[in-house]
């Protein structure tokens, strides 16, 4: 046992600490704001049907097909391949391994190339486009720059720097058995495992919680039934009524002083000032 082992196994544990606890917390505090108003868009008015339309959302996009189909196609494949990713990456989870597992192995190769490919692209999108270039922040280049430098040093591994995956496995699963294993400290690998580090703690904290946010969006999980069902707000609590007053009684209320101390009717100032006005003063 070296320090690089010690220092990249409590590394990992406090990765997996401020992912999984981020995570919880983020989820507990969408859970536990209320939605005061009815607000769907272009929901079905049963909850059938919204889960369909989420089903539908979550894994097509379609509210960004029909807001830009170019967008379209490069999140969706990006997303995809990035699922495809993670269900190879789970050989590294389990032993022994799944056959449902091993059906990615392949699959998952090619997705690697898709998600560098999508990811290129929309980064160009947002250098190349004025407007969208004009609404990026530098969060958003660094996200796609992040992700870019994860696919590409993971492929860089598969067919050039060829690391002995029983070690890195070995690795992992220590992590979750509070054991120290820490593979050869190859650069690229290195550079990989610290990449994916940095993710999982940046995920619970930054845009990219939109994967579980959209579940609690009121915009797509409320049903589209306002003309059926009455809508209580939690927060239209009984408050004391205010005396109603007009534009009129509250001119007769108003006094204004002039500066020598004179009172002078209501709305003198604003007569005088037109009077000025009137007269070129």
């Amino acid at each position: 046992m070296n320090l690089p082992t010690v220092l990249f196994s409590i590394l990992g544990w406090i990765t997996i600490l401020l992912f999984a606890g981020g995570l919880t917390y983020r989820i507990y505090i969408y859970a536990k704001t209320p939605m005061p108003l009815k607000i769907p868009v272009n929901t079905p008015p049963t909850m059938p049907g919204v889960v369909g339309s989420m089903a539908i959302e979550v894994t097509l996009f379609r509210k960004v097909f029909k807001t830009n189909p170019l967008l379209w196609f490069g999140s969706w494949i990006f997303h995809v391949s990035l699922l495809l990713v993670v269900l190879r990456h789970l050989r590294f989870f389990f032993y022994p391994v799944p056959n449902w597992v091993m059906f990615f192995y392949t699959i998952g190769i090619y997705a690697g190339y898709a998600i560098l490919i999508s990811s290129v692209f929309l980064l160009a999108r947002r250098l190349v486009s004025e407007r969208n270039a004009y609404v990026s922040l530098p969060v958003d280049y660094y996200l796609l720059l992040h992700l870019i430098g994860i696919a590409a040093s993971g492929l860089w591994m598969n067919y050039h720097e060829r690391i002995y995956l029983v070690d890195v496995k070995a690795f992992i699963l220590g992590l979750f058995s509070f054991s120290l294993n820490a593979p050869d400290m190859e650069p690229v690998l290195v550079v990989h495992l610290l990449l994916v580090f940095a993710l999982f703690v940046y995920f619970p904290f930054s845009k990219l919680l939109h994967a579980p946010g959209v579940f609690f969006s009121p915009t797509m999980i409320q049903r589209n039934d306002i003309e059926k069902r009455r809508k209580v707000n939690p927060w239209d609590y009984d408050v004391p009524a205010e005396p109603f007053y007009t534009f009129e009684n509250f001119e007769d209320k108003r006094t204004d002083k002039h500066p020598d101390g004179i009172e002078y009717p209501p709305g003198w100032k604003r007569k005088v000032e037109y009077h000025k006005y009137k007269k070129g003063e």
